[in-house]
């Protein structure tokens, strides 16, 4: 194991030499937030490729193949078309809003007051995303070194933590670029052949077993209708997608380079349901679907190449924790703290508001590792984020980009209602079920529409600048929202 121990060693030295670069380019809060908003096409795919496609999309979905066969790249593939409807309908019209959270586009469009409460939902859902990830460290150290668990987390999150509190988004690019490189040549071009050839071949997998495992609606029809609501439509406006579309340079990149990650992960959904069938080949009778991937790179992988696929698992976990977690911080810090204090943002200057978000992404690092640590279902974690994202946050983002009649009061509405919709269905179903989703979504649509119809339309001189923003026709230093005449 000494050459695999290298190769980690050195790969996760790199991520922190990274880091330290990056913090020498973060000068100003767009930098450090958004890297610039200058990210050029090939690095806005990789990138982006890199955060969507994290543990639970690599170990996960090995573990899918091997429990449902083919049909199980469904989760995944369902990200990959969310990503896509991001990138071909509506990552121009983000990009050009020039804002850097969710909420402040709410704000924008609505006038101003629609902030917080949105923003302690997306705060909830960006935490318990960034919790997921630090978890799955556990999983792959385990392999690595039989390391306690605790231990494990603690050393995987520190390192996600330094980067990205170093240098920001910049760090976080830099990083999820090397990332994006290693995944592919461990996943896509070491692994799944591999795993192919050890089960022998496509054939002796089919001989080997049941047909439903080559069946592509295998899975079940509700199970792919559940996965489409929950990760195409929180594809749709979660702040940690929306945050990359920002440091895209152009409506070009922003659109096209999306549509290539896009196509990526319909690759990579297919790649891990392959590598799943192939270790119920090999491994029929494993304890849990999720420790095929541990297995089969642990027992089957040659030196060397083995490091080199581990690497690639972290890289898959570092890329959503380093993303979700610095959504996370942006958003405690702008939509959260600063609202509640009154503050009046870049009041400071922007080198105060580059230590107050470095300030943030520390805290919250530290908080999302404790929370890891206490926690145990990985699968339970990422359903109640999800849930409460689009049970109380879809609505009222597409209805803002969609419908113009939309009110603040009906924005507001729609997420209290959604949300504590989600919440008690949740309490009361069960938090796997697919009902608390269902039902908390269409709670929400209602509550939304009637609420609108019901209470004046936004005036006039806030949609007038809502559109001279989608436009792109607004300056980033003009990007405060107008507020509604009371």
């Amino acid at each position: 194991m000494a050459i695999d121990y290298t190769v980690i060693v050195v790969y996760l030295a790199g991520m922190l030499a990274m880091g330290w670069w990056g913090m020498r380019r973060a000068r100003s809060k767009s930098e450090f937030l958004v890297a610039g908003r200058r990210l050029g096409p090939a690095m806005y795919s990789g990138t982006m490729a890199a955060i969507v496609l994290g543990g639970a999309s690599t170990i996960g979905g090995v573990g899918l193949g091997y429990q449902y066969g083919l049909s199980g790249a469904w989760m995944v593939f369902t990200i990959g078309l969310g990503l896509l409807a991001l990138s071909v309908f509506f990552s121009a019209r983000i990009a050009r809003l020039k804002v850097y959270t969710v909420s402040e586009m709410l704000d924008l469009r609505y006038g101003g007051r629609a902030g917080v409460i949105s923003g302690v939902v997306m705060w909830a859902y960006t935490l318990m995303l960034a919790v997921t990830s630090t978890i799955a460290y556990a999983t792959i150290f385990d392999v690595l070194f039989d390391m306690n668990r605790t231990v494990a987390i603690i050393l995987g999150g520190s390192i996600v933590v330094a980067y990205s509190t170093l240098g920001g988004m910049w760090s976080i690019t830099l990083t999820d670029m090397v990332q994006f490189v290693v995944k592919t040549i461990g996943v896509l071009l070491l692994l799944l052949p591999i795993a192919v050839v050890k089960a022998g071949g496509f054939s002796e997998m089919k001989a080997k077993l049941p047909t439903e495992y080559f069946d592509p609606l295998g899975i079940g029809g509700e199970t792919i209708f559940t996965y489409v609501l929950i990760y195409t439509f929180g594809m749709l406006i979660g702040q940690d997608i929306w945050q990359r579309v920002f440091t895209a340079r152009s409506d070009t990149t922003a659109r096209w380079g999306g549509t290539v990650a896009g196509t990526y992960c319909l690759a990579y959904a297919l790649a891990g349901a392959v590598i799943g069938t192939a270790a119920k080949v090999l491994y029929p009778k494993l304890g849990s679907p999720d420790d095929a991937f541990a297995t089969i790179v642990k027992d089957e992988l040659p030196v060397g190449v083995r490091g080199l696929v581990l690497a690639a698992a972290l890289a898959a976990v570092m890329s959503t924790s380093s993303g979700a977690l610095i959504a996370c911080a942006t958003v405690a810090n702008n939509d959260i703290w600063s609202r509640l204090r009154g503050a009046v943002r870049g009041s400071d200057g922007e080198h105060d508001e580059v230590k107050g978000n470095r300030a943030f992404i520390l805290i919250m690092g530290l908080a999302v590792i404790g929370t890891a640590i206490a926690l145990n279902n990985v699968v339970e974690a990422l359903t109640v984020a999800y849930n409460l994202l689009v049970g109380g946050l879809l609505v009222p983002i597409l209805g803002g980009l969609l419908w113009k009649r939309g009110t603040v009061q009906g924005a507001l509405a729609s997420v209290i209602v959604g949300g504590l919709a989600v919440i008690g269905l949740m309490a009361g179903y069960g938090i796997l079920a697919n009902e608390p989703v269902y039902y908390g979504l269409l709670s929400s649509l209602v509550a939304y529409v009637a609420v609108s119809l019901g209470t004046k339309p936004t005036d006039e001189v806030v949609l007038a600048t809502w559109r001279e923003r989608l436009a792109g026709r607004t300056s980033e230093l003009a990007s405060e929202p107008v507020p509604a005449p009371q």
